[in-house]
């Protein structure tokens, strides 16, 4: 542990497994809370990272009244374009949050209950983050933001083993990126070589 780090681990943060992402979303549901269900879902969705999740306007997703079912988000960190889709599910929730918050397309996605800023903060996410992670009872110091952009990501890799699928996904510039991204060990790497024929 490194000083100001109070207790947490530091690393790559483990993706979340689907059984746990039905239990933070089903948590979610139950309690009604429209916000933290869209921000949940449009997470695990977006794949993005928090200082973009946390950016985006009303716009950025929406057409009129409408979820869109894809979006296009240029990142703060590398300044590309990276593209996602919006589920069914994710929809429906967002369009639930705006409409019971009364969003207009200029409006942050996600405003902040502080009046000093337009949009909810990293920190505030990450605040989410971890009690989402803490309510199905795992050790949320295990986890983070990164946990929600790895989900959904480590997810596709392991049912398509599409390396450069993933690596548009999460709009990487290099491979190499994206392969300690998921954290692809050699072994993978090894039953992928032994499962193919030439």
């Amino acid at each position: 542990m490194f000083p100001g780090t109070r207790g947490s681990c530091t690393g790559q943060k483990p993706p979340l497994k689907l059984c746990e992402i039905w239990a933070i979303r089903t948590r979610l549901q139950i309690s009604s809370n429209l916000r933290e269900l869209a921000l949940f879902n449009l997470a695990i969705d977006s794949k993005l990272r928090a200082c973009d999740l946390t950016r985006l306007l009303v716009r950025d997703v929406c057409h009129g009244t409408r979820v869109s079912a894809r979006a296009t988000v240029v990142q703060q960190k590398t300044h590309r374009p990276v593209q996602f889709e919006i589920t069914e599910q994710t929809r429906a929730s967002l369009e639930a949050w705006i409409a019971a918050r009364g969003l207009s397309s200029s409006d942050a996605l996600f405003p902040s209950r502080i009046q000093t800023s337009a949009h909810l903060s990293t920190r505030q996410y990450a605040r989410l983050v971890h009690r989402w992670v803490a309510s199905i009872g795992l050790d949320d110091t295990a986890y983070g933001t990164h946990t929600m952009r790895r989900t959904k990501a480590s997810l596709i890799y392991r049912r398509t083993k599409n390396l450069r699928a993933v690596q548009l996904l999460l709009g990487h510039t290099k491979l190499e990126s994206t392969v300690r991204y998921l954290g692809i060990e050699v072994d993978d790497a090894l039953e992928m070589a032994e499962q193919t024929e030439v």
